[in-house]
């Protein structure tokens, strides 16, 4: 190639030695790309594993609030069932005659249909 042809790669014909740059600057760098690719994947995975960490250690407020809760619902219906044994039986079974009632109301239709 002659000495005085221009760069295809840049504007307005300027040769690349009017901007300083050699032909090692302008080829293409596979490694230092791929050093650059592998940096940020680590810290991509740092970054997940800092927000999965986080997200632990409010889940577990969480459970032990809901625990809490928990607890003190089993307490109060233990403590009601045991000044009324008789009104939470009867509820009880009212309940389960009503889901019953409901599930077997959805098989009758359903036979019904076909």
């Amino acid at each position: 190639m002659p000495a005085n042809t221009t760069d295809t790669n840049t504007d307005n014909g300027a040769k690349a030695t009017d901007f300083g740059l050699t032909a090692d600057d302008r080829s293409f760098d596979a490694e230092g790309i791929k050093a650059t690719v592998n940096d940020t994947m680590r810290k991509a995975e740092r970054l997940l594993q800092d927000g999965i960490e986080s997200l632990r250690s409010q889940s577990r407020v969480y459970v032990d609030a809901a625990g809490e809760q928990l607890g003190t619902a089993q307490r109060y219906v233990v403590e009601r069932v045991k000044e009324r044994p008789v009104t939470a039986t009867m509820a009880g079974v009212g309940v389960g005659l009503l889901l019953g009632l409901l599930i077997a109301g959805g098989r009758n239709n359903n036979h019904r249909a076909h």
